[in-house]
């Protein structure tokens, strides 16, 4: 072998050598990188883990006050729990939150913190088991009634200031059972209910932080093995992560076997490496490629969570969470463009009387299908969210003015009109809404949902299943009207200031008076006297008009049985119709003053039967079965139809001033109201003309055939006394009459 040759040989030995270092150290850079990136995977996806399990017990926590108050704002809960009605409470504040929503235990405390109702696992409890929770309770409920105390000071009824108030916390029970708690305060859903400082009762409700909870975060969010201990036990195969309370005491662990697809993939892949440097490239080519698929499914399931932790589980789109951080975006866009924009809250009528008779799969049915309708009415740009229970919320992007937002709140209104099919059954909810726009660049979030949720509370109260815009704390007429309205709430509570006079009602032949009509008035201790007009509208806008028809009825029906009027009318509001024990407290105000069913007559509008109500007709089909008659008020101004006379049942017609004016004036107007007469005549009904004021009016209607005539012409509405004194007068009258020669000798 030749120098030549040896040199050649070492060269390619050397070269050899260096590719075969290179080769290793390229080998070894490539596995510790491997390892590195293996490492990192794992460690990212055990923080994953960890995190969905933070957020997975956060929702549970932040679930409890909101189930709570689809239940705690109530006027019901406030009346029953003040009655102490037990059957009602454990149908709808304790056992039935307990077994509904899974509370492990629900407490009902009065206003000095007693325990009135303790529930576990969904059955009544002794009320000595409050004892044992007592010491953990205590600083949460002592705070909540200071923060109450100091919301509600001076004020005479503190519902609006303490709703919407809660505390929660992680506490530690007797035998060290964690357990997350929320305490709230049980208040009124309407001014309805009035509520004094310091005599609010809570509800508290308890979610024991035990295996249940870790296997219902675990089936959420994919962690295996997820269980929850009051020790830490880690070992090779499991990692546990403390759980602290608000005070940042250990009261647990949560541990869990993690996922280390990195691991678990170079477990798989040493053989291969092992098996020689001639596969080495294609195992790291391999390597890469799994760690890439990895990564890239890690990167999915990351964002799972995210969505998980950001969107409603029951229907898919945004939840409390999402809509607060889009509306504070939406907000700061605001800010920065100029660009308005309008917050609609919209809460679905009558879904517990749904989720009642249905059963809770059609409540939940009912609330998927509810936010289909509501995603269909929006842009792309805006935002539809499920605030919790059936209260939802749209934030409407790029509104040119006012009337659009409203334009989208009625629209929300009459998509909820068509009922739903639910499992073969017809469900019919309606929406309220409550809508406010973003006027002041400085407006916050806080103000504007706090807008939207009066607003919403304005739309329930005026009758639900309507579009209520907010109109400004500050406006005057809003003030003017929110003062009135306090001043009748306490005139019908005191009895004061209302009185009733009548309008007497003349037989069109006979001349005498047959009956009268109970008008009410209202002298008001600052304004002086009020129109019907100024407040008859108010007490039907804010749901008093049932109270004060109510009032009407007994004072009027109290006159009637003392005199010697043969019958009185009284006037019945569309809305006292809707309470479907309307014609039960007619007859308990018949039964508490013995008047006799034939002697009153109720007024309605046409308006009542357009609306073609079953329980309407059945009204009205109860009161006339008594012996009660039924006038229908103001007839020929609305939408008059035989149809409707015929199906709801009614007595007598009563020709609208609007008429009775232009007789001999216009001959159209003398055919409509000779019409109406015949009409009557021919459907057996009696006929009243309203607003007679000329001897030319009363001989037109006379020669007609109008059976009653009613008018300023024959007498003003007058004070009882007055009544009764023409009473009396025309009976005088009548003696006389018929003993002409005792008449005389008494001369």
């Amino acid at each position: 072998m030749t120098s030549s040759s040896l040199q050649t040989t070492s060269l390619s030995k050397q070269i050899t050598y260096l590719s075969f270092a290179l080769a290793t150290v390229l080998i070894a850079s490539l596995a510790g990188f491997g390892w590195w990136a293996a490492s990192n995977i794992d460690d990212r996806s055990i923080a994953r883990e960890a995190r969905a399990v933070n957020v997975g017990l956060s929702e549970i926590a932040q679930r409890l006050p909101v189930e709570q108050d689809s239940a705690a704002i109530w006027d019901d809960a406030v009346i029953n729990l003040r009655a102490n009605n037990r059957p009602w409470i454990a149908d709808n504040l304790a056992e039935w939150m307990s077994s509904y929503f899974g509370h492990d235990r629900v407490y009902i405390l009065d206003a000095q913190s007693r325990p009135v109702r303790a529930v576990e696992k969904g059955v009544a409890a002794d009320g000595l088991i409050y004892d044992q929770d007592r010491n953990a309770l205590a600083p949460l409920v002592s705070g909540l009634r200071k923060q109450m105390a100091a919301a509600a000071q001076g004020l005479p009824d503190s519902t609006e200031a303490v709703t919407g108030m809660g505390v929660r916390d992680l506490v530690v029970l007797a035998g060290d059972m964690p357990a997350l708690a929320s305490v709230r305060p049980i208040v009124p859903s309407s001014d309805a209910v009035q509520q004094a400082p310091g005599s609010e009762f809570l509800h508290i409700s308890l979610r024991f932080v035990d295996q249940s909870v870790a296997e219902e975060i675990g089936r959420k969010f994919e962690v295996h093995g997820l269980a929850f201990e009051s020790t830490a036990q880690t070992n090779d195969e499991r990692i546990a992560a403390p759980l602290l309370n608000a005070q940042n005491r250990i009261v647990g662990f949560f541990s869990w076997v993690p996922q280390e697809p990195a691991y678990e993939l170079i477990r798989d892949t040493a053989p291969v490496i092992g098996g020689g440097v001639a596969i080495a490239a294609l195992a790291v080519i391999m390597l890469l490629g799994r760690l890439r698929r990895t990564s890239t499914m890690l990167e999915i399931s990351k964002a799972q969570a995210s969505f998980l932790a950001f969107h409603d589980s029951l229907t898919g789109i945004p939840n409390r969470a999402l809509f607060e951080d889009r509306l504070d975006q939406a907000l700061a866009n605001r800010r920065r463009t100029g660009s308005r924009l309008a917050l609609h809250y919209i809460d679905l009528d009558r879904f517990k009387h749904v989720n009642d008779t249905l059963g809770h799969p059609a409540g939940d049915e009912l609330i998927r299908r509810s936010a289909k309708r509501l995603a269909a009415l929006v842009d792309e740009v805006d935002t539809v969210a499920r605030l919790g229970g059936d209260e939802f919320a749209v934030i409407q992007f790029e509104v040119t003015d006012i009337q659009s937002a409203v334009a989208l709140g009625q629209e929300i209104v009459a998509a909820f009109e068509p009922p739903f099919d639910l499992a073969g059954s017809e469900a019919r909810v309606g929406a309220s809404v409550g809508v406010t726009v973003a006027s002041d660049s400085d407006v916050t979030a806080e103000d504007l949902m706090r807008q939207a949720d009066i607003a919403l509370y304005e739309a329930k109260d005026n009758g639900r299943a309507r579009c209520q815009l907010f109109a400004g704390e500050l406006d005057d007429a809003v003030r003017e009207k929110r003062a009135l309205e306090m001043d009748l709430r306490s005139a019908l509570a005191a009895g004061s200031g209302l009185h009733l006079v009548y309008q007497p009602i003349f037989g069109t032949h006979s001349g005498a008076v047959i009956g009268a009509e109970a008008l009410v008035r209202w002298e008001h201790q600052e304004r002086g006297r009020l129109s019907p007009a100024s407040f008859i509208g108010l007490a039907e806008e804010r749901g008093l008009i049932g109270q004060l028809g109510m009032w009407v009825l007994g004072e009027a029906c109290s006159y009637a049985v003392k005199s010697q009027l043969p019958w009185v009318a009284v006037n019945a509001s569309p809305l006292q119709f809707r309470d479907e024990r309307f014609a039960d407290r007619v007859f308990q105000i018949l039964a508490e003053t013995g008047l006799e069913a034939k002697r009153l007559e109720i007024e309605i509008t046409e308006g009542l039967l357009l609306q073609n109500s079953p329980m309407v007709q059945e009204t009205l089909m109860r009161l006339r079965a008594r012996g009660i008659r039924i006038a229908l008020d103001d007839f020929g101004t609305g939408y008059s139809s035989i149809s409707y006379l015929r199906n709801h049942g009614v007595d007598k017609l009563k020709i609208d001033q609007s008429f009775t004016a232009q007789l001999g004036k216009n001959g159209e107007i003398d055919g409509i109201v000779r019409s109406i007469i015949d009409l009557g005549r021919a459907m057996h009904m009696g006929v009243t003309a309203e607003g007679v004021e000329t001897e030319t009016q009363r001989q037109l209607l006379g020669a007609m055939g109008c059976d009653q005539l009613q008018g300023y012409l024959l007498a003003r509405p007058l004070p009882p006394m007055e009544l009764e004194a023409m009473l009396l007068a025309a009976t005088a009258s009548a003696t006389e009459t018929t003993n002409p020669r005792s008449a005389a000798s008494a001369g």
